[in-house]
């Protein structure tokens, strides 16, 4: 019996019979990994032979391929949704899905833009000089940083922000150990004033947390370049993995009638 997966599906007549392992084959999958797919929905529902084996045709071939190649840029969960919808003739739930990907995905790029917009309006010199407030500003007994009022003043917004994106822990600033006042040294001037930005450009909290840890954890700005080229790279394959994956989709579709 001649493979089913891959350019080989082509050749298959519409009532040829299958197995799950002509399936598998070419995917490295199991034969269990494609009997799980038809029980998740992900393939039409099998015919069964009188001793109850499975019987699968070119139309499941096709709705395998269909599946994995929707994966890369839908990811598994939606590609999942989007089958199940198919399947069961929902053509529009499954529409709706893609759609809202593609919606998720030019979130992904504004919010990259954004990053990179944030980016570039920071001025090199983003730390003020040693506060003049009272008390030393120390963290772990070095010199230097500022205090919340005289950060708050030079950002243009209120002490009670700052304190707020230190709640939500977009900003970590130190405490001198003789008054008890906030302390912020270069890298929490650098948050900041980051978060800031990113506020102005409309971004949520909960969203702009996760950007500040990748600051954080490249060791600066200057290092996060490389992630936002990688995070360019990432966001274009989701893109062509979409198209891909339509194409697979639609010639499924035209399949089904």
């Amino acid at each position: 019996m001649r493979d089913t997966v891959g350019g080989m599906g082509r050749n298959l007549q519409s009532g040829e019979r299958l197995r799950p392992v002509d399936l598998a084959r070419g995917h490295g999958l199991s034969t269990q990994a494609v009997r799980n797919y038809e029980e998740a929905g992900v393939l039409p529902a099998a015919a069964r032979t009188p001793h109850g084996y499975r019987v699968y045709t070119p139309l499941h071939a096709r709705a395998l391929r269909t599946f994995l190649a929707l994966v890369p840029g839908h990811g598994h969960r939606t590609a999942t949704s989007i089958m199940r919808a198919v399947n069961r003739g929902a053509v529009d739930e499954a529409f709706l899905l893609i759609d809202e990907s593609h919606a998720q995905l030019l979130d992904d790029r504004r919010t990259l833009g954004a990053v990179e917009s944030a980016l570039r309006d920071l001025e090199p010199a983003a730390v003020p000089g040693p506060d003049t407030s009272p008390g030393p500003a120390v963290r772990g007994g070095a010199p230097g940083g500022t205090f919340i009022g005289p950060l708050a003043k030079r950002l243009g917004i209120r002490p009670a922000t700052l304190r707020k994106w230190e709640h939500a822990g977009l900003v970590r600033p130190g405490r001198d150990p003789r008054t008890g006042y906030r302390v912020y040294e270069e890298a929490d001037v650098r948050d900041a004033r980051l978060v800031h930005q990113l506020r102005r450009g409309g971004h949520l909290l909960e969203q702009i947390a996760p950007l500040i840890a990748q600051v954080r954890a490249a060791g600066g700005l200057e290092p996060l370049e490389a992630a936002l080229h990688d995070w360019h790279g990432r966001l274009s394959a989701r893109g062509r993995a979409m198209l891909t994956g339509a194409a697979e989709l639609e010639a499924y579709l035209r399949e089904r009638g």
